[in-house]
């Protein structure tokens, strides 16, 4: 299964010294879980709450439109601090804010597995090593939704299997408590059987019926969701992202916009494109010594292109879906599930800033107290210690769940499946009032190392970057 994790060249400005791709491809064990959406290690300075609401223009509105009431979830499975969460609101919101924290485990959870029969959940893969992942997500539903009512932290041991990945998303969907639901972790579609995401599909409908809404990060490898695993150039996309009940956020890039200080900047306009540091994230065999598809593991480009096993859902429709990189199905590695000749599922549905080099704030740490944490590998040696910039996908998937948690916080009632609405946005004649379309047009990098960026729907991209506004107020 996939872990994202590699450490990013640095400049004058950044700070490094994150474990090695080679150090985190020499701890994989395939068939475990690993975070599948976040490729990037501590990059420069990170943007702050209020510059990332204002980047993608967050309406103003107190609490109405920054969650209140709303009952936000994250997907997990590794433990975490409170009190990193604790030191990161102090420094954005002060001391009298408390984070609506709320820790439900399932199966035992990280620090006490009770693994399924016939499962493993291996003790180096327990406790706190996904701590870095766990926090990237809290913060960054915060950031966005700093006035929900609960955030739920749903958390299960990591295993083999995967049986209780569906064991937790089985309790999210049976506690009906959360409102909106976002995932940073999976596995590339071709390490998982017909029979699991089938499974999985069934919870996810559930949870569609029900009014939830669901997100999962991309990936942070292009268009070759596998290469982190086992260095197949394989063209993958992920699992749960490609469900067709599972909204699918990729990675977008600021590239040379840098708003310093500035609380509250503008969106940069064209400066946002696909992901792609570089543009060194390509199928060349030699791209500076290394193979394209290598640097995809290095650097990080957002995740998109074809479902091996989904034929494409009935709300995926409007201009570009239809492309010609479109691939139909065939029985076996392109929509599988679907009838022969019926065209597949295309992600991502939508992106947002996913760029170490554009990189959001994270406060995480690590002790003797927290096994096999993550953060204790290197957040210490940070200046200031514990605090560092961090990008991938997996921001990118709470930041847009968060967007929807302040729509159903604004409008008194669940979303449900968010793609219905945002696609139903993008059809519309006023659809650059909801989205910033990321075309391509005079802009480097232009593709996600295979798929390109273009005018409307794309597989780099998909409908663009939100505009929280109107997808929040409606107006």
């Amino acid at each position: 299964m996939q872990l994202g994790l590699g450490k990013r060249p640095g400049n004058s400005s950044c700070e490094t010294g994150y474990p090695s791709a080679a150090d985190f491809f020499r701890l994989v064990n395939k068939g475990v879980n690993f975070p599948f959406g976040y490729g990037a290690g501590p990059g420069c300075s990170g943007l702050t709450p209020s510059q990332d609401n204002s980047i993608y223009d967050a309406p103003n509105g107190g609490p109405r439109v920054q969650g209140a009431g709303v009952n936000a979830a994250v997907f997990e499975l590794s433990a975490y601090q409170h009190s990193d969460i604790d030191t990161w609101a102090d420094q954005f919101y002060g001391p009298q804010y408390r984070p609506p924290l709320v820790d439900i485990n399932v199966d035992g959870g990280p620090l006490n597995p009770v693994c399924p029969a016939g499962d493993q959940c291996p003790p180096e893969y327990e406790g706190y090593a996904g701590d870095i992942e766990v926090d990237a997500d809290i913060e960054m539903s915060l950031a966005i939704s700093p006035d929900a009512r609960n955030l739920i932290v749903y958390n299960a041991p990591n295993d083999f299997t995967g049986q209780t990945e569906i064991d937790e998303y089985t309790a999210i969907a049976n506690r009906d408590k959360a409102d909106t639901v976002s995932s940073s972790w999976g596995v590339c579609e071709n390490d998982v059987t017909a029979g699991y995401v089938q499974a999985e599909n069934v919870i996810f409908e559930q949870m569609a019926m029900q009014g939830q809404s669901v997100f999962s990060s991309s990936g942070d490898t292009g268009a070759f969701g596998c290469i982190r695993i086992d260095d197949s150039t394989t063209v993958n996309s992920g699992d749960p992202s490609s469900q067709p009940w599972v909204t699918s956020v990729g990675g977008t890039s600021l590239t040379r916009f840098n708003p310093g200080q500035k609380p509250f900047p503008s969106y940069p306009g064209s400066a946002e494109t696909i992901w792609n540091v570089d543009g060194l994230c390509n199928s060349s065999a030699n791209e500076g010594g290394w193979p394209g598809s290598l640097w995809c593991a290095e650097v990080g480009a957002g995740g998109g292109g074809f479902s091996q096993w989904w034929g494409r859902p009935f709300y995926q429709r409007g201009p570009g879906v239809q492309n010609p990189d479109t691939v139909y199905a065939n029985g076996s590695t392109q929509c599988a599930l679907a009838r022969s000749g019926t065209p597949c599922r295309e992600v991502p549905d939508i992106s947002v800033d996913a760029d170490e080099y554009t990189p959001y704030s994270e406060y995480c740490t690590g002790n003797a107290t927290t096994p096999e944490s993550v953060c204790a590998t290197f957040s210490g040696d940070q200046t200031p210690p514990g605090w560092f910039g961090i990008g991938g996908t997996s921001l990118s998937s709470p930041f847009m769940a968060a967007i929807i948690a302040d729509r159903d916080g604004f409008t008194g009632r669940r979303t449900g499946s968010a793609n219905l609405l945002l696609y139903s946005e993008f059809n519309s004649w006023n659809s650059s009032q909801y989205f910033h379309d990321i075309t391509g047009r005079h802009q480097f990098p232009d593709d996600n190392g295979l798929f390109p960026t273009t005018p409307n729907y794309d597989m780099a991209t998909g409908i663009g970057s939100p505009i929280m506004s109107s997808i929040i107020t409606g107006r």
